[in-house]
């Protein structure tokens, strides 16, 4: 009794950890979309914030401890860089594309993470989950469908087309920062992934805020609204990558990947309800799309999961027959070799 509910309370608290993770991406795709909305184009101030808020807390937790990284530095700078780039190309989509778009189509991840697995990784898939990748592509299609017979949008600045293209360039970055903060988590400290992810990212987006967006910077005019919707997309991506490893630690991908589904409903919400837009048709079609192509993906990932377990354990227990049939043949053997010397010296 007590066992099961040990596993009850776990389970809340894993749905409860996605939630956040869910509304925070909402949150921060709420802000960013303001941001340009107010004619604001800085995706790399934003990320740099976001970066700065990581690198404060996490970054003195791990030089308190005085123990070696546990990866090689060069690796986490990879890792940051690439997903300093994935951040930059999303938050940028906002100038040209909305809010349920963009975060529809970061769906496109999962499909990269696939691939990138399967070659990369040599993780192998069944039948159904290629069948819930290929219904996630054709919701994604949709999408960009009803985003190219928008054009009768009140916004005429948007170019939804290339704020899909930005999107979906962003996801492949996504992908590669996803798998490799993953084995990170799973295999080493989740803390330090997160502070160096936070240190690299905030080098790398210094030097890219002086080359590529200092004159975009030196326009903004920080008024109160403009620095609560910067600072609460700080917070937000906080959240974010705070909660995320515990998420891929206790529940793995499939939690992960439905909670983030959730991510998509609050910004229909969002775009309804703050900004008094009309959503064509197509989209609520790619969005049931898109949602059973990944339910289909996530629950046939877990069995996947279970099957992958249950032969390791059965290859475990071979090998522990194996094992005790070569000791009692051996032990076998020795009886009869000195049954077979004891008669020899009988005979003599």
């Amino acid at each position: 009794m007590e066992f099961k509910r040990k596993d009850v309370w776990s389970l809340l608290l894993v749905l409860l950890l996605g939630q956040l993770v869910a509304f925070s991406m909402a949150a921060s795709s709420f802000t960013s979309s303001l941001i340009a909305n107010l004619g604001v184009d800085a995706p790399l101030t934003q990320s740099f914030f976001a970066y700065l808020l990581l690198n404060l807390v996490y970054v003195p937790i791990v030089l308190r401890r005085r123990q070696k990284l546990q990866i090689a530095w060069y690796w986490y700078l990879a890792l940051a860089f690439i997903d300093v780039q994935g951040n930059y190309l999303v938050v940028k989509a906002y100038q040209y594309s909305y809010i349920t778009s963009v975060t529809l189509l970061d769906c496109w991840t999962v499909v990269w993470v696939i691939i990138l697995t399967w070659y990369a990784l040599g993780t192998r898939y069944s039948f159904l989950q290629f069948v819930g990748a290929g219904t996630c592509v054709a919701g994604l299609a949709l999408v960009l469908l009803s985003d190219a017979e928008s054009t009768g949008e009140p916004d005429p600045s948007k170019i939804p087309l290339l704020g899909d293209a930005l999107v979906i360039a962003g996801t492949v970055c996504f992908a590669f920062s996803n798998v490799g903060e993953e084995y990170c988590v799973k295999k080493k400290d989740q803390v330090e992934v997160v502070a160096m992810l936070g240190l690299f990212g905030l080098l790398i987006s210094m030097v890219q805020i002086l080359v590529f967006e200092r004159k975009s910077l030196e326009a903004v005019t920080w008024s109160p609204t403009m620095i609560s919707l910067f600072a609460g997309f700080a917070v937000a991506i906080f959240i974010f990558y705070t909660i995320t490893p515990f998420v891929l630690k206790m529940s793995g991908a499939t939690l992960f990947n439905l909670s983030l589904l959730t991510s998509d409903m609050w910004a229909v919400a969002i775009r309804v309800l703050f900004y008094h837009q009309q959503i064509n048709w197509l989209y609520y079609l790619a969005f049931t799309v898109v949602a059973v192509g990944l339910i289909i993906y996530s629950l046939n990932e877990n069995s996947s999961d279970h099957e992958t377990a249950a032969s390791a354990e059965a290859a475990e227990q071979y090998q522990q027959l194996q094992s005790e049939d070569n000791s009692t043949g051996s032990g076998q053997n020795s009886g009869i070799q000195e049954r077979t010397h004891k008669e020899e010296l009988h005979i003599c």
